[in-house]
Order: C-alpha cells, then sequence, then structure tokens
C-alpha cells in the first residue's frame, strides 16, 4: 500500500513539489507566474478542467505574492494602470469561468479547454522563438509602432502611466478584460499575455511592465481562486506542495536573473511553450484513441520541457559565477 501524506500518495506528493520546483525557478527568472504549464499538467495527469483551472489559478496567487513584494521595493510597479487591469480581468475572469462550466454542461469543457491550450502556447511559442531569432532593432521598431497605434486612441479620459506616456482608460480597460476572459476560461494568470500587451500595446518599459503585471496578477490569481474555491474547484492537496516547491525555485530563479542575460534563455522558454503545446495535444490523441504511449510522451513533455528550462537558467548561472571567478582573481592580485 502506497504511502500518503496529507491525503496524497508520496511519490504524487513528491513530483508536485519537484514541479512546483522547477515551475518557482522558471517565476523567479522570468517574471511569469507559471500557471500556462501547471493547468495543462494537471490536464495531463488526468484532473478535470474545472479542477485544473481553479489549483492553477491558485498557484498563480502563491508564486506572485513572493515576486510582487520584490518588485515593489525596486520601484517596478505602476499602481494605477494595475488598478485597471485588475478592474478589467476581475469582469473578464467572471466571463472566462462561466463559458467553462458552460461547456462542462454540454460536455465539451475538456476538450475545448485543451484545444485552446495548444493553439495558445503554440502561438506564443513561436512568436517569442522569431523574436529570439529577429534582431533587436527591428522588435524595438515593432513595438513603437504598435504602442503607437494604441496611443493614437483618444478616447477621453486618458491616463498618464510609467514611462511618461498617455493612454485610454477605456482602451486599458478593454485589453484587460479580453485577457481576463482567457485568464477564467484557461485558468492562466495572464502573465504570458499581459506583459507583451503592456510593452508593445502600451509603450510601458519592460522592468515596469514584468511589475505592474505581477501586482496585477497577485489580485488577479486571488480573486480567480476564489471563485473557483466557491465552487468546490480547489483542490489543496495539488496547491499546496506545489507551492512549497515554488517557494524554493522563484528564490533560485530571482537570483539568476543577476546572472544571467535573459536573452540567452529566451529560446529554451520558447520551446518549452511548444514543448507545452505538443503535451496536450498528445494527451487528447491518446484519450481519443485509448494509445497509453501517448498518455506518457505528454507527461514527458510538458515535465521534461520545466526540467529542460530550469536546469538551463541553472545552468547559465554557474556558468556566469565561474566566468565571473577568473576576473575577481586578478582584480584581487592587482
Amino acid at each position: 500500500m502506497a504511502m500518503e501524506l496529507f491525503g496524497i500518495a508520496a511519490g504524487q506528493l513528491g513530483l508536485f513539489v519537484t514541479f512546483g520546483l522547477l515551475i518557482g525557478t522558471l517565476f523567479g527568472f522570468f517574471g511569469m507566474g507559471g500557471s500556462f504549464l501547471v493547468t495543462p499538467a494537471l490536464l495531463v495527469m488526468g484532473y478535470d478542467s474545472t479542477t485544473a483551472v481553479g489549483s492553477g489559478l491558485a498557484f498563480v496567487f502563491g508564486t506572485s505574492v513572493i515576486a510582487a513584494l520584490r518588485h515593489r521595493d525596486h520601484g517596478q510597479v505602476d499602481y494605477k494602470l494595475g488598478l485597471m487591469f485588475i478592474v478589467g480581468m476581475t469582469a473578464g475572469i467572471e466571463v472566462g469561468k462561466g463559458v467553462v462550466y458552460y461547456l462542462k454542461a454540454l460536455g465539451f469543457a475538456d476538450l475545448v479547454v485543451s484545444i485552446s491550450y495548444i493553439g495558445l502556447l503554440a502561438i506564443v511559442g513561436l512568436l517569442m522563438l522569431r523574436d529570439a531569432r529577429t534582431e533587436s532593432s527591428d522588435d524595438d521598431d515593432e513595438e513603437s509602432a504598435l504602442a503607437e497605434k494604441f496611443q493614437s486612441i483618444e478616447i477621453p479620459p486618458m491616463i498618464s502611466i510609467k514611462g511618461g506616456t498617455k493612454v485610454s482608460l477605456w482602451v486599458t480597460l478593454a485589453m484587460a478584460f479580453a485577457i481576463g476572459i482567457l485568464s477564467g476560461f484557461l485558468g492562466v494568470g495572464g502573465g504570458f499575455l499581459l506583459m507583451p500587451a503592456m510593452m508593445y500595446g502600451l509603450g510601458v518599459p519592460a522592468a515596469v511592465a514584468v511589475g505592474t503585471d505581477v501586482f496585477q496578477i497577485t489580485a488577479s490569481g486571488a480573486f480567480g481562486a476564489f471563485t473557483y474555491a466557491q465552487s468546490g474547484a480547489l483542490d489543496l492537496t495539488i496547491v499546496l506542495p506545489l507551492l512549497a516547491g515554488s517557494a524554493m525555485g522563484a528564490r533560485i530563479g530571482a537570483g539568476a536573473t543577476a546572472l544571467v542575460d535573459e536573452d540567452d534563455i529566451t529560446e529554451y522558454f520558447a520551446a518549452m511553450l511548444l514543448a507545452g503545446s505538443a503535451a496536450v495535444a498528445s494527451r487528447n490523441l491518446g484519450n481519443a484513441y485509448d494509445m497509453g504511449i501517448f498518455n506518457q510522451l505528454s507527461q514527458v513533455l510538458i515535465f521534461g520541457s520545466a526540467l529542460l528550462v530550469s536546469g538551463a537558467v541553472i545552468w547559465a548561472s554557474i556558468q556566469s559565477i565561474r566566468e565571473d571567478e577568473p576576473a575577481e582573481s586578478v582584480h584581487a592580485a592587482d
């Protein structure tokens, strides 16, 4: 008989803690909540869509608190912009959650959520891979052009944001509402959608975008987790082990940001998103054709991608420390 702790098998408990450690490392390094991997991972492991989404949002809340405090200390949070995104996304999450339960009543929730994840992760992964292989000057031109288009929509009232630009309150709320729908529907905190939206759409500086993003995710993740918990769709035997691992991993990832150029890891991160898309697709094939090999492949892809990228971050940090040691020795000798 398998040993159990807190109502969960010891082996599965260790798996959740380890996965939380990997996701926490990525969260600390990239400034994203990680539910875009947690929710599909739970789907791959056989949990129903509402439990996977609700537990993913709870995980987002816990991991975001750590980073929100750190970014606040560095003055990288635009509270006015963050509050607007909280309002817009809160309304959007309610709509997204309603869509999930409507589809569940029709018997289509698992299929639609899975297919949506496949498409979303694949699109974002491919865009990041393209950006990683494009000259930075070209990226800056695209970012400026898109931001100028959104800033040219002058529907009053206009608000000032960090970075010296002005944007329409209604454009900002509409953007937040759309991302909120995705957050409530897919169980994502919105980090890997909201941060690019602020940078490319509103022209917010990267550091402020990350800080404001994490501040907003803390609030929206808490609200999303609360609404799902009220419906009994939040499993603490999943969330608590994940958070235990994530608390440790976030410190590792945060420390790595001072040692590693994030551009060096972008391609690995894009590959991880694509692997997540392939994992959910593989699971659906396995269930549709009753082929266990596809279900096993999906687990290898989802956990392997997190291990690969987390390992790359840690390895790059170690290499950076080793490269700095000879220089420090030379200065000491002088």
